[in-house]
C-alpha cells in the first residue's frame, strides 16, 4: 500500500510535468500507470491487509464525531483521514476517466476510449480533464495541510507511510497483513483490465 501511494503522488506529478511540457504521449501512457494503480488499489481494498480494506476504515458520520472528540483509537487511517483519502481517490477516478475519452485540440492525440464518443464530447471531455486537475490538486493540498497540521501537534503521520512502522495506542489490533500471492492476483487483473482498455475496450465474444 504504501509503494502504491508514493507511485500515484510521483505518477500525478509526472502527469502534470509531461502535459504541460508537450510530452502528450508521455501524459497519456502516465494516465494508464495511474489507471493501473487505482483499479489495483480498489480491488486491494476488498481482499488487502486489515488496514487497507474499505470496511476497516470507511466509517460514517459518528465515528467522524467521535474522532474528532478524542474518542477514538485504532490503526491505519482515521476516519477523518479515510475521508480525505476516498475523496482524492474519487477525484482521480474522474480525472483519468474523463481522459480516457479526451483528444487534444488538434486530433493527433485521444485517450484510449476516444473513438467510443464523438468529437465533440471529447473536446468536452478534454476541457472538464483540464479544469478538474484543480480539484484534485486542491483536495492534494488540503491532505498535505493537514498531515503538517497533525505534525505539529506531534503525530508524525508520514513516517509510518514511509517505514511502514507506527506507535500504537495500548489494546489497539495490529495490522493483519494479507497474502503475498492476493497482490500478484490483483496487479495481474489491473494490468489485464487496463491492457483491455488501451486497445479500446474491445467487446467480448
Amino acid at each position: 500500500m504504501r509503494l502504491v501511494h508514493w507511485l500515484l503522488a510521483g505518477l500525478i506529478a509526472f502527469s502534470w510535468w509531461s502535459v504541460h511540457n508537450h510530452h502528450t504521449d508521455w501524459h497519456i501512457w502516465s494516465g494508464c500507470a495511474i489507471l493501473t494503480l487505482l483499479i489495483f488499489r480498489l480491488l486491494w481494498g476488498f481482499v488487502g491487509s486489515s488496514t487497507a480494506r474499505f470496511a476497516s476504515f470507511v466509517r460514517g458520520p459518528r465515528a467522524v464525531a467521535d474522532y474528532l472528540r478524542g474518542r477514538w483509537s485504532g490503526a491505519g487511517h482515521t476516519p477523518l483521514g479515510a475521508l480525505s483519502v476516498i475523496a482524492i481517490f474519487l477525484a482521480v477516478i474522474v480525472q483519468v476517466g474523463l481522459g480516457l475519452v479526451s483528444q487534444d485540440e488538434d486530433g493527433l492525440y485521444m485517450g484510449p476510449l476516444a473513438r467510443l464518443v464523438g468529437s465533440d464530447t471529447s473536446d468536452k471531455a478534454r476541457d472538464i480533464h483540464e479544469l478538474w486537475f484543480n480539484v484534485v490538486l486542491a483536495l492534494i493540498v488540503l491532505h498535505v495541510a493537514a498531515i503538517i497540521f497533525y505534525r505539529f501537534r506531534g503525530k508524525r503521520l508520514t513516517k509510518p507511510m514511509i517505514t511502514g512502522r507506527a506507535v500504537l495506542d495500548p489494546g489497539t489490533r495490529p495490522m493483519r497483513p494479507a497474502k503475498w500471492w492476493l497482490a500478484l492476483i490483483c496487479l495481474a487483473a489491473a494490468l489485464g483490465i487496463v491492457r483491455w482498455i488501451v486497445a479500446g475496450a474491445p467487446p467480448f465474444s
